[in-house]
């Protein structure tokens, strides 16, 4: 069974895109090849200022405080990026893609995260994108878990967290029963 391509890998790798900017377009090359993505085109500049474009877009999603709000900025992106779905088989077999044929790479990646996003939120739940509650991180990551608890970006965060908290609970003194 092939998986469809818009659901968590690709909203994991707009958080990745988010927490960590490529800085030319040869690496965000290199980071959607490593990421499974089939480039059709070569990658410009334009394409790297688009995908951070996108990318600041994105993250007002994830920071976006009531589900309507959220929805919202979904649909704009959706309404922005999106096209007629069609069938394509230029890798990996049939498969549907949400965006016109032979785009640049920004335009897909738009596409992409966009889709990606609105799968996952209606699929998953909609506070399933979030940072890190870690008090020194504002990390993005995608609540992929099977509890819908995640809240912590990375088990070194939750664990630094949950030292940071324990030490708090010691250090305060205990009043004694009279």
């Amino acid at each position: 069974m092939h998986l469809n391509p818009y659901g968590a890998d690709v909203v994991n790798f707009a958080a990745e895109l988010a927490n960590r900017p490529p800085a030319s377009a040869d690496e965000l090359a290199d980071r959607c090849r490593t990421a499974g993505l089939v480039l059709e085109r070569p990658v410009e500049p334009s394409d790297l200022d688009q995908t951070l474009a996108v990318v600041d877009v994105w993250t007002k999603v994830v920071d976006a405080t009531d589900e309507r709000a959220k929805a919202e900025l979904v649909n704009e992106m959706l309404a922005r990026s999106a096209a007629y779905p069609r069938l394509t088989d230029h890798a990996h077999g049939w498969h549907l893609h949400y965006r016109d044929d032979l785009q640049p790479l920004g335009a897909v990646l738009f596409a992409l995260i966009s889709v990606g996003t609105a799968m996952h939120l209606v699929s998953r739940g909609m506070d399933r994108l979030g940072r890190c509650a870690a008090a020194s991180c504002e990390t993005i990551f995608a609540d992929t878990s099977r509890t819908a608890r995640q809240r912590y970006c990375s088990k070194p965060c939750a664990n630094r967290d949950a030292v940071r908290r324990h030490r708090a609970r010691r250090s305060t003194p205990r009043q004694d029963p009279a």
